[in-house]
């Protein structure tokens, strides 16, 4: 039974190992060295080394034998299409984002909780010069910004407050909220209110508003998010951007239950 329950440790904590080289790739470090790698994951370089070659034998990495340098492999582009075409919930959000981008001209984000992060899985860029990027597969603390905290805010009373007890508020600009007392004003007003708005408080500059998709249960599924730069925000409503969001918002809801 010791053994048994060793064994099922052991290749659980090589999942999660191989899952956390695969997440130290992002948009801005699309390629990684082993020492990279090792510096970002804490992997072992003996261990990480088996990973790596384990994870480009099934496509998952590509390696440039010139460079010596790792990539995502073309097997997670297959996944990922997979994903997609099988997704009700991106199928159905697709049009409806694509729409508020077009009516708005302003970047239009889908976001869902992933671990003790917000990550983006959808976003159609803004159409003017000046704006705010955002990209599939960013991420940020639940904590900071509004596409994250439109999703903290309804998770259920236990799993939030153990977030709370558990996470170390680390201040990203200076308008973060750094106290655990008032994060929790912030989401119960954010709950009250249905909807967040966030400014400059995960990147200076960037005005946010942001709603939860949620089950018929309650629990958010995703977030939609209006990233706007605040040098621009003066030229909307508001009220109407709210409201905006908020009718994408059900509308998806309406479609998927």
């Amino acid at each position: 039974m010791n053994k048994e329950n060793n064994s099922n440790n052991y290749t659980m904590q090589s999942v999660q190992k191989a899952i956390k080289v695969l997440n130290a790739f992002s948009k801005e470090e699309p390629q990684l060295s082993l020492t990279e790698l090792h510096k970002k994951t804490g992997i072992a370089i003996s261990s990480l080394q088996r990973f790596v070659t384990t994870l480009v034998c099934e496509g998952f990495l590509h390696k440039d034998e010139r460079t010596k340098q790792y990539q995502l492999g073309l097997s997670l582009l297959f996944l990922g299409r997979l994903v997609e075409e099988e997704s009700s919930l991106l199928t159905v959000t697709k049009p409806i984002l694509r729409k508020l981008n077009e009516t708005t001209g302003e970047s239009v984000s889908l976001n869902v909780i992933d671990g003790k992060e917000r990550r983006c899985i959808l976003n159609f860029e803004s159409t003017f010069t000046l704006s705010t990027k955002t990209y599939v597969g960013d991420s940020s603390p639940l904590y900071a910004g509004a596409s994250s905290k439109s999703l903290l805010a309804f998770l259920p009373k236990d799993e939030l407050e153990h977030y709370i007890d558990e996470i170390d508020l680390i201040p990203i600009t200076e308008n973060t909220i750094i106290t655990k007392e008032h994060l929790r004003e912030s989401l119960m007003e954010i709950r009250h209110q249905g909807y967040a708005i966030s400014n400059s408080e995960r990147v200076k500059g960037a005005f946010s508003v942001s709603a939860p998709i949620r089950l018929a249960d309650g629990r958010p599924v995703a977030s939609i998010t209006i990233v706007i730069p605040v040098v621009r925000i003066d030229d909307y409503d508001q009220t109407e951007l709210i409201e905006s969001v908020l009718t994408a918002t059900k509308a998806i809801e309406a479609q998927l239950y």
